[in-house]
């Protein structure tokens, strides 16, 4: 659509903060009031509709989506939001290693079981780790452990943490960038060890260079909206 408006800034608002375009606070697209709990965020936030051109092109707005996503989905729908993340550690990315070649398991092993011992010791949740790609069954002990860990967090950073996840195939990947254990690189570094491997192997596609751009970038935004939401 085209821009409508002049002028984009933060301003306190009853339980929190909001964006204001030309002095009217700025809506959702379920038409409810956009609310966020920190400065900062909401001024980011508004920084992204100022650096709107002509056209406001709302997919070069990732912390406005991401914010509307926690007002419109999350709000009202939490239980099922949490079991959709918590869900991934089922089948995490970071428990099905590879049986072959000898050095992509090695690779695989140095990144992912560090992390896996991180969620041990701070979730009290022990995953199975197989070779190959058949699914293995969790233990219930470790998947109630998770999904406590999930479902302690405010609607934001579920939204944020959601968006980690899903870019990343694991949910402990998406829990330790949330709790700072890793940052947006490692994330997407561990994430992509697979694909990594391949490009060293047999080179890199047009397709292939796309998609990883579009992982890292969500990574990213995941991990500046976490930091945000949790600025005073």
């Amino acid at each position: 659509m085209r821009r409508f408006y002049k002028t984009a800034v933060a301003a306190p608002a009853e339980g929190g903060f909001a964006v204001h375009l030309d002095g009217k606070p700025i809506r959702t697209p379920a038409k409810r009031p956009l609310i966020v709990p920190s400065a900062p965020l909401a001024e980011a936030i508004a920084g992204e509709w100022a650096g709107q051109g002509k056209e406001v092109e709302p997919l070069s707005m990732p912390l406005m989506r991401l914010a509307c996503t926690a007002v419109d989905r999350v709000a009202g729908n939490r239980d099922a939001v949490v079991k959709e993340i918590a869900g991934y550690a089922q089948t995490d990315l970071l428990c099905y290693r590879a049986e072959h070649p000898p050095e992509l398991a090695e690779r695989q092993s140095d990144a992912w079981q560090p992390l896996l011992d991180w969620a041990l010791m701070r979730f009290d949740a022990r995953l199975t780790v197989v070779d190959g790609v058949m699914p293995q069954a969790q233990s219930e002990e470790a998947l109630r452990s998770l999904h406590a860990a999930v479902a302690d967090r405010d609607d934001l950073t579920l939204v944020a943490l959601n968006a980690a996840v899903v870019a990343s195939g694991s949910l402990i990947v998406g829990l330790a960038l949330l709790e700072g254990e890793i940052d947006a690189a490692r994330a997407f570094e561990v994430s992509q060890i697979d694909e990594s491997y391949s490009i060293e192997t047999w080179g890199e596609d047009e397709e292939l260079t796309r998609r990883r751009e579009i992982i890292a970038r969500d990574i990213g935004d995941a991990e500046r909206f976490m930091t945000l939401v949790k600025v005073a």
